[in-house]
């Protein structure tokens, strides 16, 4: 299975969170699935870690260097992702989301995700 991460399951996969749901831990360990991160999560998390919230502290220096250890596969934005935005109905309003959701079926890519409201798209996602 070739699968995209949300940037939640993202960031608790790279703190090896106990947050990060049991089903997600076991298809990122299957050896037979291919995990990719988009750069979308990365412009994400710069932009709300430049904010500097409290409740919101990433390193992300030692996040880009965990990220391949781990054996995890960037996925570039293109423009065919950002073009296919245009065909999505107006489900979720964060624009990153949107734009892991137009990534995933230009693709295409399971994204893996624990937000129920992306399934609302009724494209190529899982929800654990």
């Amino acid at each position: 299975m070739r699968l995209l991460l949300d940037t939640h399951l993202l960031l608790w996969a790279a703190a090896s969170s106990a947050r990060l749901p049991r089903e997600a831990r076991e298809l990122l360990e299957d050896e037979h699935n291919d995990v990719y991160y988009s750069a979308a999560s990365i412009w994400e998390i710069a932009i709300k870690s430049s904010l500097r919230r409290k409740d919101f502290r990433i390193d992300l220096s030692q996040l880009l260097a965990t990220l391949p250890k781990m054996g995890l596969v960037e996925l570039p934005v293109t423009a065919a992702h950002a073009a296919r935005i245009t065909e999505l109905p107006f489900i979720h309003r964060d624009p990153f989301d949107r734009l892991l959701i137009a990534q995933s079926l230009v693709e295409p890519l399971t994204l893996l995700t624990n937000d129920a409201l992306l399934d609302r798209y009724r494209v190529g996602t899982r929800v654990v």
